[in-house]
């Protein structure tokens, strides 16, 4: 059964991300799926800030992937940051991307990454980001879904 709650503000949708985060541990695939404007990145951010990783975090659209080393306090777990967009749901070019070489080490987090990415691991924590019609509100459903 999926978790839901409405996000008011981008701070929230980031708020959430920690929280998520807590749950991460390296090889865990985070799955985002939601149209532009969603919050696909502010999510990202917060899961970042969550796992304590370095660096500022923004969308990887034009590079596809960004790597963010873990931080050096305790339990700090470096993260990949992916957008899927891009590749137009070719998986040779998602595979290219060695990205099952990075679950060992890190958190992965696809963006647009939803009918792409789920035969990377054997489950998943899905994310699906819905932004309401001339507003800032933002809605989030997520749940850990196994492989198929």
């Amino acid at each position: 059964m999926a978790d839901e709650r409405t996000l008011p503000t981008v701070a929230d949708t980031e708020e959430l991300g920690r929280e998520l985060a807590a749950d991460l541990t390296a090889g865990d695939l985070v799955i985002l799926d939601g149209p532009l404007g969603a919050g696909k990145t502010a999510l990202t951010r917060g899961i970042a800030a969550g796992l304590g990783v370095q660096g500022r975090v923004s969308s990887p659209t034009f590079i596809i992937a960004r790597q963010h080393r873990a931080g050096t306090h305790p339990g700090a777990v470096a993260l990949v940051h992916v957008d899927a967009y891009r590749l137009g749901g070719d998986l040779d070019e998602l595979d290219a991307l060695d990205l099952d070489t990075d679950l060992e080490d890190a958190v992965v987090v696809i963006e647009w990454g939803l009918g792409v990415a789920e035969h990377l691991t054997d489950r998943h924590l899905r994310v699906r980001l819905h932004r309401a019609a001339d507003s800032d509100v933002r809605t989030a459903t997520w749940e850990w879904v196994a492989a198929v």
